[in-house]
Parts: C-alpha cells; sequence; structure tokens
C-alpha cells in the first residue's frame, strides 16, 4: 500500500470516528436533559423500598390530560333528574290510562239542596241546587251532544261529497299519459302550431318531444320571448321577502356609512320601520307637547346636569343599531329543569303555625298560599280563621312528620262538626283533584274523609255529589288497595246520607251523556247495594233496566247488577231469581250495546250462583239461545260466554244436550281472530269438558282434533293470558278423555324450537301428572316423555322454575320406571 492510499483510509477512518462521537455527545446531551428536568439521580443505585416515594416529587405536565368527554357530560348533563323522575313516577297520573284520566273533565259541583232534611219547610229551596234543576241541566246536555253528534255527521258527508267531487274532475295531463282525443283537447296550441296573431299565454311543454312539421305549413308569426328561467334574479324584481330587504337595507347603509347626506336612492318613499323602532319611541318631547300630556300645575320642567350635552349627531342616528323583531331567526332556549325550579322556588318548609314539615311542594303554594300570608289574625272574621285553621291540620295531615301527622287528624277528627261538612269539604276535595298527587298523600286524604263521616253523619248530604266525584275514580283503580279504600267511604257515605238521598243524587247520572261517569256511576251503587242490602233497591233497579226514555239508563241499570255480582259473590243467592227478572228483558232490547251488558250481566249471576240457582235462569234460557244463533262478533261472545256459565249449573241430560248444540258454534269459533273471542271460547269449553253430563268420547272425537290444530301453536304461548287458559283447558280436557290421550299429543312439542312453547308443554304435562298420575302411561310414551322433558330442561336459555317443577313431577311420578 502506497503512503497516499495509507493517507485516505486514516483520514476516513477518523472521520467515521468523529461522526459517531457526535452522536452519542448528542446522546447524552438528550438524556441529561431528561435527567435535569426530571430530577433523576442516577447515581443513587436502585431503591430498596418497593414502594418508593421519590415518584411523588417528579413533576409531569398533566395539562395535556383531562377527562373523557363521556364521562365529563355524564354528571353535567341538566336534563337527566333521577330525583324528579322518580317522583314523577310516585304520581298516580303517571300510571293512569287515558280512560282514567277523564276524571280530571269531572267539576265539583255546587251543594245541592238536601230535600230530606227534618228542618227543612216548604218551599226552602235556596240552600242549593234541586233535583229537577240537575234532571234539566242533564237534559240540555243530552241535547247538546246531539246536536254536536248531527254537525259531526253532516261534516263528515260534506267531507265525502268534497273527496267524490274531486275524485270525478278530470286529473291534469302527464307527460306519460296518452293524448285527449276531445275538441277542446285539440284547440290548445302547441309550440309547432301555426301562430295566430293574438298571441296567447299558454303551458309549457319543454318536457314533450316536438312533433316533425311540414315546411309548408310554416309561415311568419311573431317570435316568442326567450326565457330567463336559468339567469339570477335581480333584486327588485324577484321577491325575495322581508328578511332579504332587510340585509339588502343594511348593505346599502353599510356601504354609504359617513355621508351626512344620503343618496337619492338610499331615500325610501315609504318609511321602513325594523320591529320596534327606538328611535321613533324615545324621540325628544317638546315642552308644548309635555304641556298636552301632563297638567301644568304641579309638574317643573327641570334643568339638566351641568356638563350634559346630548347626541344629536346624524350619523349616530343614521347607523344606530335596530331592534329587531320576533319575526324569525335562531332564539337559545332558556334551560330550565326541575332541579332549578326547584333551587329557585325556595320554598320554606318552616310554615308559621304549623311548624317544621317534611316537605313543602310548589303545588301546595296554590292551596295553603294564605298560611304564607303575615296577616294579622285579630283582623280576620270567623270563618276566615276556621280556613285557615283546617288549612294548618290538612297541611300538617299531608305534609308532616308521623308525630304531627297522627295529632292533627286527632284534632280535625274531634272537632268536625264544629267546623262544619262545607268548610272541610272545600278544602279536601281540591287537594284529591289535584294532578300531581301521589299514593301517599291520597291515602292520607281519603283516611281524613272517612273519619270525619263518622262525626258529620246527615250533615254530608249537601256535598254527597261532590265526594262521589273525588272518590268513584278510585272504583277503577288499577291498585287493589285503592279500590278498597274507594268501597269503604262509599259504604260509610251511604250509610250516613241514607238510601233516599243516594239515589236522588246518583240518579241524573245513570243515563249522562258521558260514558265514564255512567260506568263509575254503576260501580258506586253497587257498593251501595252491598252496604244498605240487595232488597232495598231492587224496586229502583228494576224501574231502571225498563226504562224507555233512554237506552243509557237501561244499560247502567244492567251494568248495576252485573258489579252487584262482581262484588257480593254467592250473597246474590237470595236475590238471584229478583235480579234476572229484572234484566232479562234486555237480552232482547233494539240496542246491541243492551243485548251485550245483559248477557255479561247474566254471565257474572251465574259464576257468582255456581253450583247453584239453575232455576232462576229459565226464563233466560230461550233469549239465550236465539242470541247465540243470530249475533256475530262481540254479541256472539256475550252471548256464548253466558251459555258457558250456565251449562254447569245445569242437570247431566240438560248438560249434555245444551254442550253437543253450542260445541258446533264453538268450534267454528276456534279460527276466530278475536282475542276476546278465543279466551272465550277456551272458557266454555273449559266449563263444558268439566260437566258431568258430557260425554268423553264426543270430546276425544268432535273436539280434541280441532282444539289442538287450532290453539296448540306458537302463536298462543306469547300472549300470557291466552297461554294460561290454554293449559287450564288442556288439563280439564285430560280430567275427562285420560292422561294418554292429551300427552300424546303435546309430547313432542318439548322438543320445540321455540322455548315459549316448550315451557307451555312442560307446565301442561306437569299439572296433567300432579292431578292424574301416570299410571294409565305406556313404555314407549315413557321414553319420549323422559327424552323430552331432559331436551326441554337442558336447552332452556336461563333457568326456569316451571322447568324444574315439571321435571321434578314427571320422574317422582314415573318412580322406579324413570330409571
Amino acid at each position: 500500500m502506497s503512503d497516499a492510499e495509507s493517507e485516505d483510509v486514516s483520514r476516513l477512518q477518523s472521520g467515521r470516528d468523529s461522526k459517531k462521537n457526535d452522536y452519542f455527545s448528542s446522546k447524552n446531551s438528550s438524556f441529561d436533559k431528561i435527567k435535569t428536568e426530571l430530577k433523576i439521580d442516577f447515581d443513587k443505585g436502585y431503591d430498596e423500598n418497593l414502594y418508593s416515594n421519590d415518584r411523588d416529587s417528579i413533576e409531569y405536565n398533566t395539562s395535556q390530560y383531562t377527562v373523557p368527554a363521556q364521562l365529563l357530560n355524564e354528571f353535567t348533563n341538566e336534563d337527566s333528574e333521577p330525583i324528579s323522575k322518580s317522583r314523577s313516577k310516585r304520581q298516580i297520573v303517571s300510571r293512569e290510562s287515558d280512560y282514567q284520566k277523564r276524571r280530571f273533565d269531572q267539576i265539583l259541583t255546587p251543594a245541592r239542596h238536601d230535600a230530606f232534611s227534618e228542618d227543612r219547610k216548604d218551599g226552602d229551596s235556596d240552600k242549593g241546587r234541586s233535583f229537577a234543576d240537575i234532571m234539566r241541566e242533564r237534559d240540555l246536555e243530552r241535547e247538546e251532544e246531539r246536536v254536536h253528534r248531527a254537525i259531526a255527521k253532516k261534516k263528515e258527508a260534506q267531507s265525502d261529497n268534497d273527496k267524490e267531487d274531486k275524485e270525478s274532475k278530470p286529473r291534469k295531463r302527464r307527460w306519460d299519459t296518452s293524448e285527449p282525443s276531445s275538441d277542446e283537447a285539440s284547440s290548445k296550441s302547441s309550440w309547432s302550431d301555426t301562430q295566430d296573431t293574438s298571441v296567447t299565454k299558454k303551458r309549457s311543454r319543454w318536457d314533450q318531444t316536438p312533433a316533425p312539421v311540414a315546411l309548408g305549413s310554416v309561415t311568419d308569426a311573431p317570435t316568442p320571448k326567450q326565457s330567463r328561467w336559468d339567469q339570477t334574479p335581480i333584486i327588485g324584481i324577484t321577491p325575495i321577502g322581508l328578511q332579504g330587504i332587510f340585509f339588502f337595507i343594511l348593505y346599502i347603509i353599510n356601504f354609504h356609512i359617513g355621508l351626512q347626506t344620503p343618496l337619492p336612492n338610499m331615500i325610501p318613499q315609504m318609511p321602513i320601520s325594523f320591529g320596534t323602532d327606538v328611535s321613533q319611541r324615545f324621540y325628544d318631547f317638546s315642552d308644548e307637547e309635555l304641556d298636552e300630556i301632563l297638567p301644568v300645575k304641579g309638574f317643573k320642567v327641570l334643568d339638566p346636569p351641568p356638563g350634559y350635552a346630548s347626541i344629536r349627531t346624524p350619523l349616530r342616528k343614521l347607523v344606530a343599531t335596530p331592534v329587531f323583531s320576533n319575526d324569525g331567526g335562531f332564539t337559545m332556549q332558556e334551560v330550565d329543569s326541575a332541579a332549578n325550579k326547584q333551587l329557585n322556588a325556595g320554598l320554606p318548609t318552616d310554615i308559621p303555625g304549623v311548624g317544621d314539615l317534611a316537605f313543602f311542594k310548589q303545588e301546595d303554594m296554590k292551596y295553603f298560599g294564605k298560611l304564607m300570608d303575615s296577616t294579622d289574625e285579630s283582623e280576620l272574621s270567623v270563618e276566615e280563621l276556621k280556613e285557615r285553621k283546617i288549612m294548618r291540620l290538612l297541611l300538617k295531615i299531608k305534609n308532616g312528620t308521623p308525630s304531627m301527622r297522627k295529632s292533627a287528624l286527632r284534632q280535625i277528627t274531634d272537632k268536625a262538626r264544629e267546623f262544619g261538612a262545607g268548610s272541610l269539604f272545600n278544602q279536601i276535595l281540591p287537594l284529591l283533584m289535584e294532578r300531581t298527587l301521589e299514593d301517599q298523600e291520597r291515602h292520607l286524604l281519603v283516611k281524613v274523609i272517612d273519619r270525619i263521616l263518622y262525626k258529620l253523619d246527615d250533615l254530608v248530604r249537601p256535598y254527597v255529589h261532590k265526594i262521589l266525584v273525588v272518590i268513584e275514580p278510585l272504583l277503577i283503580d288499577e291498585d287493589y288497595y285503592a279500590r278498597v279504600e274507594g268501597r269503604e267511604i262509599i259504604s260509610n257515605l251511604s250509610k250516613a246520607a241514607g238510601l233516599a238521598h243516594m239515589i236522588s243524587t246518583m240518579r241524573p247520572d245513570i243515563d249522562h251523556v258521558d260514558e265514564y261517569v255512567r260506568n263509575t256511576t254503576a260501580r258506586a251503587f253497587s257498593v251501595v247495594a252491598s252496604a244498605l242490602g240487595i232488597p232495598a233497591l231492587l224496586p229502583f233497579l228494576k224501574a231502571v233496566c225498563r226504562s224507555k226514555k233512554s237506552w243509557q239508563a237501561r244499560h247502567t241499570g244492567v251494568k248495576i247488577v252485573q258489579q252487584i255480582a262482581i262484588l257480593m259473590g254467592c250473597a246474590i243467592l237470595p236475590h238471584l231469581t229478583s235480579l234476572v227478572d229484572a234484566i232479562g228483558g234486555g237480552l232482547e232490547d233494539e240496542q246491541q250495546k243492551v243485548r251485550i251488558i245483559t248477557a255479561l250481566a247474566i254471565a257474572a249471576l251465574a259464576e257468582a250462583a255456581a253450583p247453584y240457582g239453575f232455576e232462576s235462569f229459565d226464563i233466560v234460557l230461550r233469549p239465550l239461545w236465539k242470541g247465540v244463533q243470530k249475533h256475530r262478533g262481540k254479541g256472539l261472545a256475550a252471548f256464548l260466554k253466558a251459555t258457558g256459565y250456565i251449562i254447569p249449573l245445569m242437570d247431566a241430560e240438560y248438560a249434555n244436550h245444551y254442550t253437543t248444540q253450542i260445541m258446533k258454534i264453538l268450534i267454528r269459533e276456534f279460527q276466530s281472530p278475536d282475542e276476546e273471542m278465543k279466551k272465550i271460547v277456551l272458557k266454555v269449553v273449559s266449563q263444558s269438558a268439566a260437566t258431568d253430563g258430557v260425554d268423553s268420547t264426543y270430546l276425544r272425537v268432535e273436539v280434541m282434533p280441532e282444539f289442538f290444530k287450532n290453539f296448540w301453536v306458537r302463536r298462543m304461548a306469547l300472549d300470557r293470558r291466552n297461554y294460561r287458559q290454554v293449559v287450564e283447558t288442556t288439563v280439564e280436557l285430560a280430567q275427562k278423555v285420560g292422561v294418554t290421550e292429551i300427552i300424546e299429543k303435546i309430547v313432542d312439542h318439548l322438543k320445540d324450537e321455540s322455548e315459549p312453547y316448550r315451557k307451555m308443554a312442560v307446565e301442561t304435562i306437569e299439572k296433567i301428572i300432579a292431578g292424574l298420575g301416570a299410571v294409565d302411561i305406556n313404555k314407549r310414551l315413557e321414553e319420549r316423555l323422559i327424552d323430552g322433558v331432559l331436551y326441554a330442561f337442558q336447552e332452556q336459555s336461563m333457568e326456569d322454575v316451571v322447568m324444574l317443577n315439571g321435571f321434578g313431577t314427571v320422574v317422582n311420578a314415573l318412580g322406579m320406571r324413570g330409571s
């Protein structure tokens, strides 16, 4: 190697070494920088303690780390108020249906005249409305309802006629329809026709293909005007609305800003007002104008403060910001949540003269607001003092602590006659009509009414209807205990007021135009009958059920009998013949609604009297059978239900005959799509199968094939009510035809794909074997049964007690055969 080559090699090596040193020096400098920033001493060695606290002194840059947006919004969302939601769920109105909410449409009528008062004088009727006044009001309401119905019917007929007229008019020509061949259509000009000297405006046919025109047909004609539809409209020609004009004027003002004298094209012929024009409202008044507005004497013109100078610059007036009107644009809505309402209300819980309450709601201010006034009670009258005393007691009962509530309830009960019925009910009943009332508050107020009824006794007569308006909706409440409370109040009210006053009070509501009022009145009458006895009410019921004045009265009378049977049960047996005789004529009434409710009432009477009282229904058997043959739909369902409940009361030979006759209609209705009809058919088949006179061979040959074909399907297992009724009917059929016949037909359903369907099959088999045993099951059926039950038990998606009970019942019933 020459000296020159060796020098080149050494030079290259030295260059590489210098680059390497520069690289590591830069690395070490950055590493030292990191050590300096993090304040870490690497010469100390390793930490001997696992949980060293030295890392707490490290300064991290936490400004770039934030809370996730979903977690941050979870606590800042003002719309979600869990407390207000739970409170609204406690309100009674939150769980009521639209039908139950119709109770708010009722009004608390004024006090009525007590016609049965002992100190009543002849002609003394100025203390309340009489029975004649109320009946005249009901007649007027019925007439108004008739007129409204006639007007609605007339409008409907008129709208139908208008619709028919529109349909009869020729439709507009479309591009895809053939050309009309009438003379009128041919008389219309087209763009290819010869133009007449008098050019008329015609419809555009730009979307139609032009027809070829002969050269000889072209003549001189005025040149048509060129279309400008695809050009940008010029401001002033095309209307652009108020907002467009507004922004256009603002543009001109901003363009010519600084000009003391406006340009000619800036002066409008009519002044434009921008919404509320402040400049026009607050212009300077002259002394003469002020003298005309204000009296001369008693007023003085004040001198302006020293150094004050009013703004009179025309330029500032020209470009003053106009006040926008509320015609359009985006407006930010105020956020108003339930929590803000409660915080802003600032409602106190310490009421003067009451004490520290458990709570005080915004709605209470409407009824107890007088207690918040700082009025000197020495200046109040006796009635006002009594009113405030009742308010305090009711507020303690409604919102107070348990000890406060107990003492207040005792006071208001002991002083009930001293306060008077009017003063008490005028404050209690509006509270019960409040929409935000909760269950606990309603329970306490109903307890107050119950307590004071015993003390007031016959003093409640003028307020019976008011009390019924508030208490009757409890009879149709979904809560069982609320219904019991309502019955107790009406029962005590009828004992205090007497039967005669109850009838005179509730009689106008029997044929009310509103079906809701008639329904609640019928239920209230049934409670009166249970409290005062059916014999006392029978003459009135017979008169109402045979009324010729209105079918609504007959309908309500029959419904009263139905509710009496449902409420009293077998206690109607001594009066069964009289009740059936009172409503028997309704089966042949001219109104279908009356016929339906009569059949349902007879079914309720037969169900309550079972297994006795068949002789009482002799007078209605023939009308029932005629109705079964004549009716369809809902009417047929009601008559089938009545017949089905009477058949179990018959002797064996009569039961067999009627079952054979009615089963033909039942088998026909197996295919009905109506859910209500299906439930009634299943119930009638179940009752007919349980009757002694029905032959098992007839059920096995005629009924069972169609029954399993139409009811043992997957869709029936999805509806809980139909599911239960299908199981009960199948169990009744098994008791009649035997275990083997039924299990043979449903054992294959244990391996069905639908889990609810498998569950229905397991529950049916469990009830059949638990009641009848497994002695009649052969060996082959045992194997299929065990295999199916095991499959259904193993394939369940979630553990169910039905599957467990079914498996245990089958294994225990088979015993040694199951092994």
